[in-house]
């Protein structure tokens, strides 16, 4: 029975996630999902291969084998690139002409938590439609479609995988340019790029000093990496480094933290290689993509150069398809993911602060003096938990929100949104006058609750 879904109840806006060993991120469902995902993607009379890489929780060691297993019994061969960041698994993905690739990781969140993400052959977040239809096949009889005996597939270790990502990485810079003077302070999140960012910057030739580099399958994420920045800005500051890099534990977002231990987020870092590159001559078209989150002034400091900022719902997937539909070479998200086309197809926190790198290499400056390209403009999020019916569909919301808008017109935005993972309304607002935005998003918070 082919069942066809019009929303998805597994996949969320970053692949499947939840609390590792508990439904639904369980052995059963990562082989339901190995076997469906093979088949799907089983085009053709070729051996077809898949690689799956993986980040440092403990439960990596039970979803690794039991997509192994799916993906073997659906006829594939498996190749295991281990501990690596979900950039380089897209990258490997693509470059080794494989035709499917899959992390396991649940990114900036807690070691309890894992997730698992998938890539088409061209290196790309798979489309929701995509997704519906691996939920479909995951919930019909397969027992009749997987591989017999003679054409299960075969399991290897990819020796050179971190090798191949770090020259990937060290290529996105022009040639010739070094890193030789850089005091540099690497913040892995005991995660997946322990071993590869570190390496990748002393092969360039900074002076580095690593943490959140000694992973034991429970400390991911827990007071270190991009997600809690302060452990690195102390660290620069202790060491007298020219900057700091904050990775979360798959690697695909980065915040960075200046020689005086302040921090530098994703609007900022999007807003420096947005300048430098359209300088360069290297921005496919004036314009790049970020989402409803990024701030209102780096879209007006975008304006003043000429390059127009297109926004998309929350969630890298969407900054990358936009890109990909407007010909566009550089998204991003405040929160760090940086996706510079040319180089990767998927945000990539290393590649990203190697291009900040560049700029600091090039111009001589210090981090304080470069990395601030805009003065954001007062932003204020409330989040408000509701029960039952999400209450944005409400005439009576509706019209408050709609008010609130006209409130702050010209001088600055409302936000209000649904999250995707949990049922909690975000409310925000920006502009020129924090006084009024507070008292804007006060208000919505309580007319939100009252009807939630």
């Amino acid at each position: 029975m082919n069942h066809s879904p019009t929303k998805r109840r597994l996949f969320g806006t970053d692949g499947i996630r939840g609390t590792a060993n508990t439904s639904p991120m369980t052995a059963e469902m990562a082989l339901k999902l190995g076997q469906a995902a093979g088949l799907l993607f089983t085009r053709g009379n070729h051996r077809h291969r898949v690689i799956i890489g993986k980040d440092t929780r403990l439960s990596g060691y039970m979803l690794e084998p039991a997509l192994t297993a799916g993906f073997t019994g659906a006829g594939m061969n498996v190749t295991l690139a281990g501990p690596l960041p979900t950039p380089a698994i897209a990258m490997l993905t693509r470059s080794l002409r494989l035709d499917l690739g899959v992390v396991i990781s649940a990114s900036h969140n807690p070691y309890e938590d894992n997730g698992i993400k998938l890539f088409g052959p061209d290196g790309a977040k798979l489309s929701d439609a995509t997704e519906m239809e691996i939920e479909a096949l995951m919930e019909s009889d397969l027992s009749g479609r997987l591989a017999p005996p003679d054409r299960l597939g075969r399991a290897s270790r990819l020796v050179d995988a971190a090798g191949r990502y770090i020259e990937a990485a060290k290529s996105s810079l022009e040639r010739g340019l070094r890193l030789d003077g850089l005091r540099i302070v690497v913040d892995c999140a005991h995660g997946a790029a322990y071993k590869v960012a570190p390496a990748a910057l002393y092969e360039l030739g900074a002076t580095v000093i690593p943490i959140g580099v000694e992973p034991d399958g429970y400390n991911i994420n827990k007071g270190v990496g991009s997600t809690v920045p302060d452990h690195l800005c102390a660290a620069v500051i202790e060491h007298h480094a020219d900057i700091g890099i904050a990775l979360d534990g798959d690697a695909d977002r980065v915040i960075l933290a200046d020689e005086r231990g302040e921090i530098v987020d994703g609007d900022q870092i999007l807003g420096l290689i947005a300048r430098d590159m359209f300088e360069q001559g290297r921005l496919s078209k004036p314009g790049i993509v970020a989402t409803v989150m990024s701030n209102l002034g780096l879209e007006r400091f975008l304006g003043g150069l000429g390059i127009e900022l297109l926004r998309t719902k929350v969630g890298d997937r969407y900054v990358a398809e936009t890109m990909r539909a407007e010909g566009i070479n550089l998204g991003g998200e405040q929160s760090g993911h940086v996706i510079l086309s040319d180089f990767a197809t998927t945000g990539d926190g290393l590649i990203a602060a190697l291009q900040v790198l560049a700029v600091l290499v090039r111009s001589g400056r210090k981090a304080s003096e470069a990395c601030r390209v805009f003065a954001p403009l007062p932003q204020l999020l409330r989040n408000v938990r509701y029960s039952g019916v999400s209450p944005l569909v409400l005439p009576d919301i509706q019209s408050a929100i709609a008010l609130a808008s006209e409130r702050l017109a010209a001088t600055g935005r409302v936000l209000i949104r649904a999250s995707g993972t949990e049922p909690l309304i975000r409310v925000m607002a920006e502009g020129e006058d924090f006084a009024l935005i507070q008292e804007i998003v006060e208000g919505l918070c309580v007319t939100i609750a009252r009807a939630a």
